[in-house]
Protein backbone atom coordinates (compact mmCIF):
# COMPACT_ATOMS: atom_id res chain seq x y z
CA UNK A 1 0.00 0.00 0.00
CA UNK A 2 1.27 3.46 -0.85
CA UNK A 3 1.48 5.33 2.47
CA UNK A 4 1.28 8.67 0.70
CA UNK A 5 -2.28 7.97 -0.33
CA UNK A 6 -3.42 7.09 3.20
CA UNK A 7 -1.58 9.15 5.82
CA UNK A 8 -1.06 7.38 9.12
CA UNK A 9 -0.91 3.93 7.56
CA UNK A 10 2.86 3.59 7.35
CA UNK A 11 4.34 0.14 7.16
CA UNK A 12 4.43 -1.57 10.50
CA UNK A 13 1.27 0.11 11.84
CA UNK A 14 -2.36 -0.93 12.10
CA UNK A 15 -5.11 1.61 11.62
CA UNK A 16 -2.62 4.45 11.68
CA UNK A 17 -2.04 4.14 15.43
CA UNK A 18 1.58 3.11 15.26
CA UNK A 19 1.11 -0.26 17.01
CA UNK A 20 3.34 -3.01 15.70
CA UNK A 21 1.60 -5.40 13.33
CA UNK A 22 1.31 -8.92 14.71
CA UNK A 23 0.14 -11.95 12.80
CA UNK A 24 -0.22 -14.16 15.86
CA UNK A 25 -3.41 -12.66 17.41
CA UNK A 26 -6.66 -13.50 15.59
CA UNK A 27 -8.69 -10.56 14.21
CA UNK A 28 -11.73 -9.40 16.16
CA UNK A 29 -14.79 -9.72 13.90
CA UNK A 30 -18.54 -9.26 14.18
CA UNK A 31 -20.32 -12.22 12.66
CA UNK A 32 -24.07 -12.63 12.05
CA UNK A 33 -25.94 -14.80 14.55
CA UNK A 34 -29.26 -15.72 12.95
CA UNK A 35 -30.32 -17.98 15.81
CA UNK A 36 -30.39 -15.16 18.32
CA UNK A 37 -33.93 -14.55 19.50
CA UNK A 38 -35.06 -10.95 19.14
CA UNK A 39 -37.98 -9.38 20.92
CA UNK A 40 -39.25 -6.37 18.97
CA UNK A 41 -41.92 -4.10 20.35
CA UNK A 42 -43.23 -2.77 17.03
CA UNK A 43 -46.14 -3.00 14.59
CA UNK A 44 -46.67 -2.37 10.89
CA UNK A 45 -47.92 1.13 11.61
CA UNK A 46 -44.59 2.04 13.20
CA UNK A 47 -42.48 0.51 10.45
CA UNK A 48 -43.64 2.92 7.74
CA UNK A 49 -42.44 6.55 7.95
CA UNK A 50 -44.96 9.36 7.98
CA UNK A 51 -45.56 10.83 4.54
CA UNK A 52 -44.57 7.61 2.75
CA UNK A 53 -46.05 7.23 -0.74
CA UNK A 54 -47.98 4.14 0.38
CA UNK A 55 -49.69 6.15 3.11
CA UNK A 56 -50.58 8.91 0.65
CA UNK A 57 -52.06 6.47 -1.86
CA UNK A 58 -54.05 4.74 0.86
CA UNK A 59 -55.50 8.09 1.98
CA UNK A 60 -56.48 8.92 -1.60
CA UNK A 61 -58.06 5.51 -2.19
CA UNK A 62 -60.13 5.92 0.98
CA UNK A 63 -61.59 9.10 -0.51
CA UNK A 64 -62.59 7.44 -3.81
CA UNK A 65 -65.96 5.95 -4.62
CA UNK A 66 -65.30 2.27 -5.34
CA UNK A 67 -68.92 1.13 -5.34
CA UNK A 68 -68.58 -0.30 -8.86
CA UNK A 69 -65.99 -2.80 -7.60
CA UNK A 70 -68.18 -4.08 -4.77
CA UNK A 71 -71.08 -5.06 -7.02
CA UNK A 72 -69.28 -8.14 -8.34
CA UNK A 73 -68.51 -9.60 -4.88
CA UNK A 74 -70.35 -12.85 -4.10
CA UNK A 75 -69.40 -13.22 -0.43
CA UNK A 76 -72.32 -11.49 1.28
CA UNK A 77 -74.09 -11.67 4.62
CA UNK A 78 -74.09 -15.05 6.33
CA UNK A 79 -73.79 -17.04 3.11
CA UNK A 80 -71.13 -19.78 3.23
CA UNK A 81 -67.78 -19.07 1.69
CA UNK A 82 -64.59 -17.20 2.40
CA UNK A 83 -64.78 -13.41 2.82
CA UNK A 84 -63.57 -11.45 -0.19
CA UNK A 85 -60.55 -9.18 -0.08
CA UNK A 86 -61.64 -5.56 0.13
CA UNK A 87 -61.36 -3.94 -3.34
CA UNK A 88 -60.07 -0.84 -1.56
CA UNK A 89 -56.97 -2.79 -0.58
CA UNK A 90 -56.48 -4.24 -4.07
CA UNK A 91 -56.84 -0.82 -5.71
CA UNK A 92 -54.30 0.65 -3.30
CA UNK A 93 -51.88 -2.23 -3.89
CA UNK A 94 -51.96 -1.91 -7.66
CA UNK A 95 -51.73 1.88 -7.59
CA UNK A 96 -48.69 1.79 -5.34
CA UNK A 97 -47.19 -1.10 -7.33
CA UNK A 98 -47.64 0.88 -10.55
CA UNK A 99 -45.97 3.94 -9.05
CA UNK A 100 -43.19 1.68 -7.73
CA UNK A 101 -42.62 0.12 -11.16
CA UNK A 102 -43.89 -3.35 -10.20
CA UNK A 103 -45.25 -4.94 -13.35
CA UNK A 104 -46.66 -8.38 -12.52
CA UNK A 105 -48.73 -10.17 -9.91
CA UNK A 106 -46.06 -12.64 -8.80
CA UNK A 107 -43.65 -9.86 -7.97
CA UNK A 108 -46.37 -7.97 -6.10
CA UNK A 109 -47.31 -11.15 -4.22
CA UNK A 110 -43.71 -11.54 -3.04
CA UNK A 111 -43.45 -7.89 -1.99
CA UNK A 112 -46.66 -8.18 0.04
CA UNK A 113 -44.82 -10.76 2.17
CA UNK A 114 -41.37 -9.14 2.30
CA UNK A 115 -41.59 -5.36 1.87
CA UNK A 116 -42.76 -3.16 4.74
CA UNK A 117 -44.70 -0.72 2.53
CA UNK A 118 -46.73 -3.49 0.88
CA UNK A 119 -47.13 -5.32 4.19
CA UNK A 120 -48.46 -2.08 5.68
CA UNK A 121 -51.01 -1.77 2.91
CA UNK A 122 -52.12 -5.39 3.36
CA UNK A 123 -52.37 -5.04 7.13
CA UNK A 124 -52.27 -8.79 7.64
CA UNK A 125 -54.71 -9.65 4.82
CA UNK A 126 -53.21 -12.53 2.78
CA UNK A 127 -53.15 -12.05 -0.99
CA UNK A 128 -51.91 -14.24 -3.85
CA UNK A 129 -50.89 -13.52 -7.40
CA UNK A 130 -54.01 -15.14 -8.90
CA UNK A 131 -56.27 -12.72 -7.04
CA UNK A 132 -54.02 -9.77 -7.84
CA UNK A 133 -53.81 -10.56 -11.56
CA UNK A 134 -57.53 -11.24 -11.88
CA UNK A 135 -58.42 -7.98 -10.17
CA UNK A 136 -56.00 -5.97 -12.29
CA UNK A 137 -57.72 -6.80 -15.57
CA UNK A 138 -61.02 -8.36 -14.48
CA UNK A 139 -63.18 -5.28 -13.94
CA UNK A 140 -62.56 -3.03 -16.90
CA UNK A 141 -65.82 -1.08 -16.58
CA UNK A 142 -65.32 -0.34 -12.88
CA UNK A 143 -61.71 0.67 -13.50
CA UNK A 144 -62.72 3.02 -16.31
CA UNK A 145 -65.38 4.57 -14.08
CA UNK A 146 -62.78 5.10 -11.34
CA UNK A 147 -60.57 7.06 -13.74
CA UNK A 148 -63.56 9.19 -14.71
CA UNK A 149 -64.31 9.92 -11.04
CA UNK A 150 -60.70 10.97 -10.38
CA UNK A 151 -60.75 13.31 -13.39
CA UNK A 152 -64.14 14.69 -12.35
CA UNK A 153 -62.75 15.46 -8.88
CA UNK A 154 -59.88 17.39 -10.46
CA UNK A 155 -62.32 19.26 -12.71
CA UNK A 156 -64.44 20.17 -9.69
CA UNK A 157 -61.35 21.62 -8.00
CA UNK A 158 -60.57 23.68 -11.15
CA UNK A 159 -57.29 21.81 -11.54
CA UNK A 160 -58.20 20.39 -14.96
CA UNK A 161 -59.37 22.90 -17.57
CA UNK A 162 -59.48 20.80 -20.80
CA UNK A 163 -59.35 23.99 -22.86
CA UNK A 164 -56.19 22.69 -24.49
CA UNK A 165 -55.19 19.01 -24.59
CA UNK A 166 -52.14 17.23 -25.95
CA UNK A 167 -52.20 13.70 -27.35
CA UNK A 168 -49.46 11.21 -28.06
CA UNK A 169 -49.21 7.49 -28.69
CA UNK A 170 -46.71 5.03 -27.29
CA UNK A 171 -46.02 1.67 -28.90
CA UNK A 172 -45.47 -0.92 -26.19
CA UNK A 173 -43.99 -4.35 -26.84
CA UNK A 174 -46.65 -7.06 -26.73
CA UNK A 175 -46.35 -10.32 -24.82
CA UNK A 176 -45.73 -12.27 -28.01
CA UNK A 177 -42.71 -13.26 -30.04
CA UNK A 178 -42.11 -12.26 -33.63
CA UNK A 179 -41.89 -15.94 -34.56
CA UNK A 180 -45.40 -16.59 -33.22
CA UNK A 181 -47.03 -15.11 -36.36
CA UNK A 182 -48.25 -17.88 -38.68
CA UNK A 183 -50.32 -18.35 -41.83
CA UNK A 184 -53.76 -19.92 -41.73
CA UNK A 185 -52.53 -23.41 -42.68
CA UNK A 186 -49.94 -23.43 -39.89
CA UNK A 187 -52.50 -22.15 -37.38
CA UNK A 188 -54.88 -24.98 -38.28
CA UNK A 189 -52.12 -27.55 -37.90
CA UNK A 190 -51.21 -26.14 -34.48
CA UNK A 191 -54.87 -26.17 -33.45
CA UNK A 192 -55.28 -29.85 -34.39
CA UNK A 193 -52.14 -30.70 -32.47
CA UNK A 194 -53.31 -28.78 -29.41
CA UNK A 195 -56.74 -30.42 -29.46
CA UNK A 196 -55.13 -33.85 -29.59
CA UNK A 197 -52.92 -32.92 -26.65
CA UNK A 198 -55.95 -31.78 -24.61
CA UNK A 199 -57.70 -35.09 -25.26
CA UNK A 200 -54.55 -36.94 -24.22
CA UNK A 201 -54.39 -35.04 -20.94
CA UNK A 202 -57.98 -36.01 -20.16
CA UNK A 203 -56.98 -39.70 -19.95
CA UNK A 204 -54.89 -40.28 -16.81
CA UNK A 205 -52.49 -43.20 -16.66
CA UNK A 206 -53.34 -46.19 -14.47
CA UNK A 207 -50.08 -45.97 -12.54
CA UNK A 208 -50.15 -42.19 -12.14
CA UNK A 209 -47.92 -41.19 -9.20
CA UNK A 210 -49.11 -39.03 -6.33
CA UNK A 211 -49.31 -35.36 -7.20
CA UNK A 212 -49.37 -35.99 -10.94
CA UNK A 213 -53.10 -35.24 -11.19
CA UNK A 214 -52.57 -31.64 -10.14
CA UNK A 215 -49.74 -31.16 -12.64
CA UNK A 216 -51.84 -32.76 -15.37
CA UNK A 217 -54.76 -30.43 -14.57
CA UNK A 218 -52.45 -27.41 -14.82
CA UNK A 219 -51.09 -28.64 -18.15
CA UNK A 220 -54.63 -29.20 -19.43
CA UNK A 221 -55.64 -25.69 -18.40
CA UNK A 222 -52.66 -24.20 -20.22
CA UNK A 223 -53.40 -26.29 -23.32
CA UNK A 224 -57.04 -25.15 -23.32
CA UNK A 225 -55.91 -21.52 -23.12
CA UNK A 226 -53.60 -22.11 -26.07
CA UNK A 227 -56.44 -23.76 -27.96
CA UNK A 228 -58.67 -20.74 -27.35
CA UNK A 229 -55.96 -18.38 -28.63
CA UNK A 230 -55.49 -20.45 -31.78
CA UNK A 231 -59.24 -20.48 -32.43
CA UNK A 232 -59.32 -16.70 -31.99
CA UNK A 233 -56.39 -16.33 -34.37
CA UNK A 234 -58.18 -18.35 -37.06
CA UNK A 235 -61.30 -16.22 -36.66
CA UNK A 236 -59.24 -13.08 -37.25
CA UNK A 237 -57.61 -14.31 -40.47
CA UNK A 238 -60.52 -13.47 -42.86
CA UNK A 239 -61.12 -10.14 -41.12
CA UNK A 240 -57.51 -9.08 -41.52
CA UNK A 241 -57.45 -10.29 -45.11
CA UNK A 242 -60.50 -8.17 -45.92
CA UNK A 243 -58.97 -5.19 -44.14
CA UNK A 244 -55.78 -5.52 -46.15
CA UNK A 245 -57.75 -5.55 -49.40
CA UNK A 246 -59.67 -2.42 -48.42
CA UNK A 247 -56.61 -0.33 -47.51
CA UNK A 248 -54.45 1.55 -49.96
CA UNK A 249 -51.51 -0.83 -50.16
CA UNK A 250 -49.48 -2.15 -53.04
CA UNK A 251 -50.95 -5.04 -54.99
CA UNK A 252 -48.06 -7.34 -54.10
CA UNK A 253 -48.71 -6.66 -50.39
CA UNK A 254 -52.42 -7.36 -50.77
CA UNK A 255 -51.75 -10.79 -52.21
CA UNK A 256 -49.52 -11.87 -49.33
CA UNK A 257 -51.15 -14.29 -46.87
CA UNK A 258 -52.11 -12.83 -43.51
CA UNK A 259 -50.11 -13.90 -40.47
CA UNK A 260 -51.61 -13.91 -36.96
CA UNK A 261 -49.85 -14.53 -33.66
CA UNK A 262 -50.63 -17.81 -31.95
CA UNK A 263 -49.58 -16.30 -28.61
CA UNK A 264 -51.52 -13.02 -28.71
CA UNK A 265 -53.86 -12.95 -31.73
CA UNK A 266 -54.78 -9.28 -31.25
CA UNK A 267 -51.17 -8.05 -31.28
CA UNK A 268 -49.82 -6.55 -34.50
CA UNK A 269 -46.31 -6.02 -35.80
CA UNK A 270 -45.45 -2.34 -35.63
CA UNK A 271 -42.55 -0.10 -36.49
CA UNK A 272 -40.98 0.76 -33.12
CA UNK A 273 -39.14 4.00 -32.22
CA UNK A 274 -35.76 2.29 -32.57
CA UNK A 275 -36.52 1.31 -36.17
CA UNK A 276 -37.25 -2.35 -35.46
CA UNK A 277 -40.49 -4.17 -36.22
CA UNK A 278 -41.97 -6.11 -33.31
CA UNK A 279 -45.38 -7.21 -31.95
CA UNK A 280 -46.85 -4.29 -30.03
CA UNK A 281 -49.92 -2.30 -29.01
CA UNK A 282 -50.46 1.42 -29.50
CA UNK A 283 -51.29 3.07 -26.15
CA UNK A 284 -52.76 6.58 -26.42
CA UNK A 285 -52.72 9.26 -23.70
CA UNK A 286 -54.47 12.64 -23.73
CA UNK A 287 -53.08 15.22 -21.30
CA UNK A 288 -54.52 18.48 -20.06
CA UNK A 289 -51.93 21.11 -20.96
CA UNK A 290 -52.82 23.48 -18.10
CA UNK A 291 -52.42 20.93 -15.29
CA UNK A 292 -50.56 17.97 -16.79
CA UNK A 293 -53.31 15.54 -15.76
CA UNK A 294 -54.07 12.53 -17.93
CA UNK A 295 -57.67 13.02 -19.04
CA UNK A 296 -58.00 10.32 -21.70
CA UNK A 297 -56.48 6.91 -22.38
CA UNK A 298 -56.98 4.20 -24.97
CA UNK A 299 -55.17 1.29 -26.56
CA UNK A 300 -55.37 0.03 -30.14
CA UNK A 301 -53.61 -2.57 -32.26
CA UNK A 302 -53.14 -0.15 -35.13
CA UNK A 303 -49.60 0.92 -35.89
CA UNK A 304 -50.79 4.30 -37.16
CA UNK A 305 -51.99 7.29 -35.11
CA UNK A 306 -53.84 9.05 -37.92
CA UNK A 307 -57.33 7.91 -36.89
CA UNK A 308 -56.92 8.20 -33.11
CA UNK A 309 -57.42 11.92 -32.42
CA UNK A 310 -61.20 12.10 -32.82
CA UNK A 311 -62.17 9.13 -30.60
CA UNK A 312 -59.82 10.14 -27.79
CA UNK A 313 -60.99 13.77 -27.85
CA UNK A 314 -64.60 12.57 -27.60
CA UNK A 315 -63.58 10.42 -24.62
CA UNK A 316 -61.99 13.42 -22.91
CA UNK A 317 -65.14 15.49 -23.37
CA UNK A 318 -67.25 12.66 -21.99
CA UNK A 319 -65.05 12.17 -18.91
CA UNK A 320 -64.75 15.86 -18.05
CA UNK A 321 -68.08 17.22 -19.27
CA UNK A 322 -66.24 20.11 -20.93
CA UNK A 323 -65.59 20.82 -24.62
CA UNK A 324 -62.06 20.68 -25.98
CA UNK A 325 -61.11 23.89 -27.75
CA UNK A 326 -57.53 23.16 -28.86
CA UNK A 327 -55.95 19.80 -29.66
CA UNK A 328 -52.18 19.29 -29.95
CA UNK A 329 -50.66 16.23 -31.64
CA UNK A 330 -47.56 15.30 -33.59
CA UNK A 331 -47.24 14.72 -37.33
CA UNK A 332 -48.39 11.12 -37.06
CA UNK A 333 -51.95 12.37 -36.50
CA UNK A 334 -52.25 14.04 -39.91
CA UNK A 335 -55.57 12.65 -41.11
CA UNK A 336 -57.52 15.03 -43.33
CA UNK A 337 -60.87 13.54 -42.38
CA UNK A 338 -60.16 13.74 -38.64
CA UNK A 339 -58.69 17.24 -38.86
CA UNK A 340 -61.55 18.50 -41.04
CA UNK A 341 -64.18 17.11 -38.65
CA UNK A 342 -62.45 18.71 -35.66
CA UNK A 343 -62.12 22.10 -37.32
CA UNK A 344 -65.76 21.96 -38.40
CA UNK A 345 -66.74 21.31 -34.76
CA UNK A 346 -64.81 24.37 -33.60
CA UNK A 347 -61.72 22.56 -32.32
CA UNK A 348 -58.44 24.19 -33.34
CA UNK A 349 -55.99 21.46 -34.37
CA UNK A 350 -52.28 22.05 -33.79
CA UNK A 351 -50.69 19.31 -35.88
CA UNK A 352 -47.50 19.95 -37.92
CA UNK A 353 -47.93 20.14 -41.66
CA UNK A 354 -46.65 17.15 -43.64
CA UNK A 355 -43.49 17.52 -45.67
CA UNK A 356 -42.57 16.55 -49.19
CA UNK A 357 -39.54 14.41 -49.93
CA UNK A 358 -37.55 17.57 -50.57
CA UNK A 359 -38.34 18.74 -47.01
CA UNK A 360 -40.73 21.57 -47.95
CA UNK A 361 -44.07 21.92 -46.19
CA UNK A 362 -47.27 20.92 -47.94
CA UNK A 363 -49.16 24.19 -47.59
CA UNK A 364 -52.00 23.28 -49.94
CA UNK A 365 -53.69 20.22 -51.40
CA UNK A 366 -56.36 19.68 -53.99
CA UNK A 367 -58.25 17.62 -51.41
CA UNK A 368 -58.47 20.53 -48.97
CA UNK A 369 -61.75 21.83 -47.62
CA UNK A 370 -62.31 25.17 -45.97
CA UNK A 371 -61.71 23.47 -42.60
CA UNK A 372 -58.40 21.85 -43.53
CA UNK A 373 -57.28 25.09 -45.19
CA UNK A 374 -57.86 26.85 -41.87
CA UNK A 375 -55.60 24.30 -40.16
CA UNK A 376 -52.85 24.72 -42.78
CA UNK A 377 -52.94 28.52 -42.50
CA UNK A 378 -52.79 28.38 -38.70
CA UNK A 379 -49.76 26.06 -38.58
CA UNK A 380 -47.74 28.48 -40.73
CA UNK A 381 -47.89 31.18 -38.04
CA UNK A 382 -45.38 31.71 -35.23
CA UNK A 383 -48.17 31.82 -32.64
CA UNK A 384 -49.24 28.29 -33.59
CA UNK A 385 -45.66 27.06 -33.32
CA UNK A 386 -45.39 28.48 -29.80
CA UNK A 387 -48.60 26.72 -28.80
CA UNK A 388 -47.43 23.46 -30.33
CA UNK A 389 -44.22 23.55 -28.31
CA UNK A 390 -46.29 22.96 -25.16
CA UNK A 391 -46.82 19.38 -26.30
CA UNK A 392 -43.30 18.45 -25.22
CA UNK A 393 -43.89 19.44 -21.60
CA UNK A 394 -47.16 17.49 -21.40
CA UNK A 395 -47.30 14.38 -23.57
CA UNK A 396 -43.59 13.68 -23.46
CA UNK A 397 -43.58 13.94 -19.66
CA UNK A 398 -46.39 11.39 -19.42
CA UNK A 399 -44.58 9.04 -21.81
CA UNK A 400 -41.40 9.37 -19.77
CA UNK A 401 -43.22 8.64 -16.50
CA UNK A 402 -44.99 5.64 -17.95
CA UNK A 403 -41.84 4.13 -19.42
CA UNK A 404 -39.05 5.09 -17.04
CA UNK A 405 -40.86 5.44 -13.73
CA UNK A 406 -43.69 2.92 -14.07
CA UNK A 407 -41.72 0.47 -16.21
CA UNK A 408 -44.14 0.09 -19.12
CA UNK A 409 -41.65 -1.34 -21.60
CA UNK A 410 -43.32 -4.68 -22.26
CA UNK A 411 -46.95 -5.57 -21.60
CA UNK A 412 -47.48 -8.32 -19.01
CA UNK A 413 -50.91 -9.28 -20.44
CA UNK A 414 -52.38 -10.49 -23.72
CA UNK A 415 -55.42 -9.15 -25.55
CA UNK A 416 -56.67 -5.67 -26.30
CA UNK A 417 -59.14 -5.56 -23.39
CA UNK A 418 -56.45 -6.34 -20.82
CA UNK A 419 -54.00 -3.93 -22.44
CA UNK A 420 -56.57 -1.15 -22.03
CA UNK A 421 -56.82 -2.02 -18.33
CA UNK A 422 -53.05 -1.67 -17.95
CA UNK A 423 -53.21 1.71 -19.71
CA UNK A 424 -55.98 2.91 -17.36
CA UNK A 425 -53.92 1.85 -14.31
CA UNK A 426 -51.03 3.93 -15.69
CA UNK A 427 -53.29 6.97 -16.13
CA UNK A 428 -54.69 6.55 -12.61
CA UNK A 429 -51.20 6.30 -11.14
CA UNK A 430 -50.09 9.46 -12.97
CA UNK A 431 -53.04 11.46 -11.64
CA UNK A 432 -53.05 10.08 -8.10
CA UNK A 433 -49.33 10.58 -7.42
CA UNK A 434 -49.27 14.03 -9.06
CA UNK A 435 -52.49 15.44 -7.58
CA UNK A 436 -52.72 13.62 -4.27
CA UNK A 437 -53.11 16.80 -2.23
CA UNK A 438 -55.85 18.15 -4.51
CA UNK A 439 -57.74 14.85 -4.35
CA UNK A 440 -57.45 14.70 -0.55
CA UNK A 441 -58.84 18.22 -0.25
CA UNK A 442 -61.73 17.56 -2.64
Amino acid sequence: MDSTLFPGTEAGSIGGRGEPATNDAPPRLQRPDRRQRVWEDSCLEERLPAGHAARVIWQVVQMLDLSAFYGALRARGSDPGRPAIDPQLLVALWLYATVDGVGNGRQLDRLCREHDAYRWLCGGVPVNYHTLNDFRVGQAAALDELLTRVIAALVARDVVQVTRISQDGKKVRASAGSSSFHREATLRALLDKTRAYVEELKRPADDEPAGAARRRAAAERAAREQQARLEQALELVPQLQALRQSTRTKQKDRDKPVRVSSTDPEARKMLMPDGGVRPAYNVQFATDVASGAVVGVDATNSGSDDNCSGPLRAQVEQRTGKPVQEHLADQGYVDMEQIGAAEAAGVAMYVPLPKRRAGTLVTASRWDTEHTQRWRARMQTEAAQRVYQQRWATSERVNADVQERFGLRRLPVRGLRKVRCIAVWMALACNVIRFAQELLSA
